[in-house]
């Protein structure tokens, strides 16, 4: 059992730091004593401070006032509303691999992991809880959330209980997953007797503060202080140099920042911003820097040059062919029975069709992909996993697997209600950068399992509604750096020496990630480095760049 209180107030180790109860603190130097004792890595909260100012005063360079609101559910009249079935179910943690799990889903959302060993020995510890959930019909891990019974604590006059480090798996199709936990966390606790159920939740979070609210939730004036450190720093430091950028800009002058480099915004809607460390300055897109050059990335542009390159090289990629008329376009389909049409220039999946099988598709098509490039090109329909590689200095740092947009059947809502939910929530898990459009490849997707958009889609069918897994259209991504095996990472490797490219994102068709077997069929000359957390992308990238600073995080520039 973690030691969890002292004589001067008490608190409790919960795997990603301590939950210390500030107001078991009488005096104001105890509290700060105690939270100037966070361990590297960790973050401790000190919750419920009375006299905030007092604590704040004694250490202001180390503590600050974490700027987030707490709400509270009143556990006494708490009723949850409606039918209570649902597709998904939730448990206790019941395996190590569980943990892996959460600790993924932590990740991916910025989130501090939780100590495996802390997490499995406290299974038994009656204090906390972490909450699991799941689909009705499968063990897989789609959202998680802490919850601690400060009665069980210490002595606790409230009789109260308080929800933490609630996060939901981003690619998830299943609805509703943060309203499962939080209800079943609040009847649970209610059932047990507590009177009341407080968490905290930064303002910016507006998607979860609905969710709070419209579960009975109300705000209160609780507070809580933190220690400034490296996990925290977005805080308690301004944020202005980041203001407007997207998500695979922000990764890379996060990492930056940390390691003490300088940071000039010059374009946030455009992605671009200039880094230096002494007298070296390197301009950046997201990730496209000076050290690509234009040859290289004319060539990761031109998919019909990219293909050509990477045949001469030896290495795999689908038969290709750029339309010039309709009769050699419906011979290259005969030929091949399926294909793909998309232009030869262009990035997002925009104009991209795929497994076209008829004249009529395949030629409506092409029309479509001439609105985006004069030049149309089609290739051969390859089966396989969408699979994403991304190389830095000829390196393998990430790969995942991309899936195309799906949604769940609820049996009560339209196709077209279905499709509004995912993409209202890929658009806030990525920045806005990620949704699925409501275009004609999306209807004709629905339309070939049979379906119209007003159609109600049947309790638990799951429904593919793009055939590309293109994260702007509505895709999403799993990490499988794992898993990858030693042919698939050299051939990536070998394309892009054959690109002379130092960041490149290569998109295989493999029938598995780890054989030997695939096909490359684009490169991308700016992969979006954000989608491959918790791997080292941004850290690669930088060390890319400037290759003589140290490492360390312990260290800064110039020490």
């Amino acid at each position: 059992m973690n030691k969890t209180s002292t004589k001067r107030g008490s608190f409790v180790d919960v795997g990603w730091g301590r939950l210390i109860f500030a107001h078991t603190f009488p005096d104001p130097q105890d509290l700060a004593d105690v939270l100037l004792e966070e361990e590297p890595n960790k973050r401790d909260i000190a919750f419920y401070a009375t006299d905030p100012q007092l604590v704040l005063g004694i250490a202001p360079q180390d503590l600050f006032l974490d700027p987030s609101t707490t709400y509270r559910l009143e556990l006494k009249t708490w009723r949850r509303d409606g039918d209570h079935q649902s597709l998904i179910r939730i448990t206790d943690i019941e395996s190590k691999g569980d943990i892996e799990e959460i600790n993924r889903i932590y990740s991916s959302n910025g989130m501090v992991p939780l100590d495996p060993e802390v997490a499995w020995q406290s299974l038994d510890d009656d204090r906390f809880d972490y909450y699991i959930a799941r689909p009705s019909d499968s063990d897989r891990v789609l959202g998680v959330a802490l919850v601690v019974d400060h009665v069980r604590c210490f002595e606790d006059l409230f009789n109260s209980c308080s929800l933490w480090a609630l996060a939901v798996d981003a690619q998830t199709q299943y609805p509703a997953v943060g309203t499962e936990l939080v209800s079943h966390a609040a009847t649970h606790f209610a059932e047990r007797g507590r009177d009341i159920l407080d968490l905290s939740v930064l303002q910016a979070s507006e998607g979860a503060i609905r969710l709070y609210e419209g579960l009975g939730f109300e705000r209160v004036p609780v507070f809580a202080i933190k220690r400034r450190n490296q996990i925290n720093e977005h805080l308690y430091v301004a944020q202005d140099v980041k203001e407007g950028y997207n998500p695979y800009a922000k990764i890379i002058i996060d990492e930056a920042l940390r390691r003490g480099i300088c940071v000039e915004p010059i374009d946030p809607p455009r992605g671009y911003f200039r880094l230096g460390v002494g007298n070296r300055r390197v301009t950046c897109r997201e990730s496209l820097s000076e050290l690509t050059s234009s040859i290289a990335m004319c060539r990761c542009a031109d998919k019909q040059l990219t293909s050509e390159l990477l045949a001469n090289a030896g290495l795999s990629v689908p038969d290709q062919l750029a339309y010039s008329n309709d009769e050699e376009a419906l011979a290259f389909l005969e030929k091949h029975g399926g294909i793909v049409v998309k232009p030869r220039e262009g990035e997002q999946g925009q104009g991209v069709a795929v497994d076209l099988q008829s004249p009529e598709e395949c030629l409506a098509a092409v029309r479509a992909a001439e609105a985006f490039c004069d030049t149309v090109l089609m290739e051969q329909f390859v089966e396989g996993i969408d699979l994403r590689i991304i190389v830095i200095n000829m390196v393998v740092v990430a790969a995942a697997i991309r899936k195309p947009a799906e949604i769940m059947g609820t049996g009560k809502h339209s196709i077209r209600e279905l499709l509004e939910k995912v993409s209202r929530r890929r658009k806030a898990a990525t920045g806005g950068e990620s949704q699925i459009p409501m275009d004609d490849e999306t209807l004709r997707c629905i339309r070939d399992r049979g379906y119209e958009l007003d159609d109600c889609l049947p309790e638990g069918t799951l429904l593919r509604v793009r055939r590309t897994a293109n994260l702007h259209t509505g895709g999403t991504i799993h990490d499988v750096t794992a898993q990858l095996s030693d042919d698939l990472s050299k051939a990536a490797v070998h394309a892009a020496q054959t690109l002379e490219i130092p960041v490149v994102g290569l998109d295989f068709l493999v029938p598995s990630v780890e054989g030997e077997e695939y096909y490359i069929v684009e490169a991308n000359e700016r992969p979006g480095l954000a989608n491959h957390e918790p791997q080292p992308t941004a850290e690669r990238f930088i060390d890319l760049l400037f290759p003589y600073l140290n490492n360390d995080p312990e260290r800064t520039v110039g020490d």
